[in-house]
């Protein structure tokens, strides 16, 4: 049986709702999702199968403007992502204006010659109108092959965006096998679940400057024993991690543990440890050795 197949980049500012529509397309969580910026700081592939076709889609890091190491690694990821697409989602929220980072990121998909489709986001929070205006504005800014509303969270349009990526793919293999749903090994799957956590757990002060580091992974016959460290830039971070008495890192440690057990089917005992690593954003080898690896892309 012949199927069609391809390479699609999700791409588009921090917090646009990219990983959110990774996670609703493949209808499990391959991508972690909070409300705060510069969630996503690797490419994640999640891969979409049907009877007609396997789509990979690359979920990648918002780009914006870097201040640091980790910045410039991000955005790096992001762009050359997408040079391996055989078409680009471009995100933009129906709610948020138009800006020069927008704009400075149309003109690098440009040079890709592939087909780049807006998919206008977070539709339920606004009316009709305000939606046919915000497409209006879009349409000034770039020749999109295609333009689709979506709400990610209501499924609003979601099928019709994989019948319009169909549309634009053609006949090939089979790159994965049908019951794969993301390329990411077990290690970077543990590293992320506890690092949402602690993104939704902690105040503004922690998100940017929090990496995880795992220590050891032991698996047993009936259980995974996880050892990992969270890492963050000052003493002061540190305190607010582990908390009043040690409440809060107990708490991330408990919600990422239950999270960890359903989606990897096994008992799971996890042990969390709070280091202090000066400027780790900047520091190339750092960065490497938390998971964050520029060879790999």
């Amino acid at each position: 049986m012949t199927i069609k197949s391809g390479f699609v980049a999700i791409v588009g500012r921090p917090n646009v709702g990219k990983s959110t529509l990774l996670n609703t397309i493949l209808n499990n969580k391959v991508a972690i999702v909070t409300a705060k910026a510069q969630t996503t700081r690797n490419r994640i592939q999640g891969i979409y199968n049907d009877n007609e076709a396997q789509i990979v889609f690359m979920d990648t890091p918002g780009i914006h403007k870097a201040h640091h190491e980790m910045g410039k690694f991000m955005n790096k990821v992001a762009l050359s992502t997408t040079k391996a697409a055989d078409v680009i989602l471009f995100l933009a929220p129906v709610n948020e204006h138009i800006g020069d980072n927008d704009r400075y990121i149309i003109k690098a998909l440009e040079e890709r010659g592939v087909p780049i489709i807006l998919v206008v986001t977070k539709i339920d929070l606004v009316s009709k109108g305000d939606l046919m205006v915000k497409i209006a504005e879009w349409e000034k800014v770039h020749n999109f092959t295609a333009v689709i509303p979506i709400s990610a969270l209501k499924h609003e349009n979601v099928p019709k965006l994989l019948t319009l990526l169909k549309d634009h793919l053609t006949e090939g293999p089979q790159y994965y096998p049908d019951d794969m749903l993301t390329d990411q090994p077990e290690k970077f799957l543990i590293r992320e679940i506890i690092r949402e956590k602690i993104l939704l757990l902690t105040e503004d002060e922690i998100p940017h400057s929090v990496a995880i580091l795992i220590d050891k992974v032991d698996e047993q016959r009936t259980l995974l024993k996880i050892m990992a460290s969270i890492c963050v830039e000052r003493d002061s971070q540190k305190g607010i991690v582990i908390g009043k008495n040690g409440r809060l890192i107990k708490e991330i440690g408990t919600q990422a543990r239950l999270e960890l057990e359903q989606i990897l089917g096994t008992k799971i005992f996890l042990e969390l440890f709070v280091k202090v690593v000066e400027k780790w954003r900047d520091k190339p080898s750092m960065i490497a050795r938390l998971g964050y690896n520029k060879e790999s892309y």
